[in-house]
């Protein structure tokens, strides 16, 4: 066997190892995302009710047994109905006596004015003193005003029997009872509570760290719970002035504008408000390239089989995404996983193109 001179062999590795060299790097296959720049933010949606702007805590005027409840809650009862009733047997007694105090009243009235008529007769004639005259226009006087306390006392008897019925105020909806048929309840008592379901509100509890820039007439977006497709316009009426203890939320009370019928009292209901902000670009943490005071992303060309790096300006970051005021246009494509393996240039595959 013949032998291979060492200089051949040499000449030979070479010529390998310079193909090798000329070799075009691999291609890669890489996760990528489109860019979107966004202008706006959604603020919140939080969560709430739909409440009465108006409701009334209704009790009795008088105290007493109550003995009858004619309405039940969620009932829509029309101004002056009645909405319960106290045992009148006591008011009525009352009345009577005020009524037999006033026929009394009337009764002695008519005698002292009888007799300041004869006396005042006798003393033209010279038949009675001055005296006499006098008392007998005292009597009359204070018979008169006998009678005015006790007609006083008569409509006092009379509006207390009336106050033995509950009326509705206002024409609305009932939502609480606090009493029962039997219970004896005191003068001014919450008994029942109205609200008036014509004007009705969002009510939704905002953490306090999120209520900058949140003021009186700002429009927010409602929607119901049960229907997203229903929505309306709330506008903040009222902000709580301090924060709850425990939630370290502020209630803020929004007035709804023409609200769709399904906005019913007591529906739940979410808010929330689009807001303009800075154009920004929200990337996953993991397509950011950091290296010394670089920060940078991988582009990937317009025809998907290369890729460049470009350096980006980072405003906000967590522990899954990153924020972008620059560096990148809307549309553009972004490596997302494999930063770290690429080169300027290097030949990709898109995971998603399926190449």
């Amino acid at each position: 066997m013949k032998h291979v001179p060492a200089l051949a062999v040499l000449v030979v590795l070479a010529g390998c190892q310079a193909k090798e060299a000329e070799a075009p790097p691999p291609v890669r296959p890489v996760l990528t995302t489109k860019v979107e720049i966004r202008t706006a933010e959604t603020f919140g949606p939080f969560a709430g009710t739909v409440e009465p702007r108006y409701q009334t805590q209704a009790g009795f005027r008088v105290p007493g047994r109550m003995v009858a409840r004619d309405v039940y809650v969620g009932d829509l009862v029309p101004k002056g109905a009645r909405l319960a009733a106290l045992d009148p047997t006591v008011l009525q007694f009352a009345v009577t006596r005020a009524r037999a105090d006033v026929t009394d009243a009337e009764a002695q009235l008519a005698n002292t004015s009888a007799v300041e008529t004869r006396q005042r007769t006798l003393f033209e004639g010279g038949n009675v003193t001055q005296a006499a005259l006098d008392s007998a226009v005292a009597g009359r006087d204070t018979a008169a005003a006998r009678l005015a306390q006790a007609k006083a006392a008569l409509q006092k008897a009379t509006d207390e029997l009336g106050y033995a019925t509950l009326k509705a105020d206002v024409d609305g909806v009932v939502t609480a009872w606090n009493a029962e048929i039997g219970q004896v309840v005191s003068a001014g008592q919450a008994v029942v509570t109205v609200a008036r379901p014509d004007i009705r509100e969002a009510v939704v509890d905002i953490p306090d760290g999120l209520m900058a820039g949140i003021k009186a007439g700002t429009a927010f977006t409602v929607t119901l719970q049960a229907a997203p497709g229903i929505t309306a316009t709330g506008k903040v009426r009222e902000i709580g002035p301090l924060a709850d203890p425990a939630t370290r939320t502020r209630r803020v009370r929004m007035t709804l504008v023409d609200p769709p019928e399904a906005f019913r009292l007591g529906t739940t209901i979410t808010v929330a408000l689009e807001r303009t902000t800075p154009p920004r670009i929200t990337l996953p943490v993991t397509a950011l390239l950091e290296d010394g005071t670089r920060t940078s992303v991988w582009v990937v060309s317009t025809d998907g089989k290369t890729v460049s790096r470009r350096e980006v300006a980072v405003v906000a970051r967590d522990d899954d995404a990153v924020t972008l005021t620059d560096g990148l246009k809307a549309g553009e494509t972004v490596v997302t996983a494999g930063v770290h393996s690429l080169k300027d240039g290097q030949a990709v595959r898109l995971a998603a193109s399926g190449l």
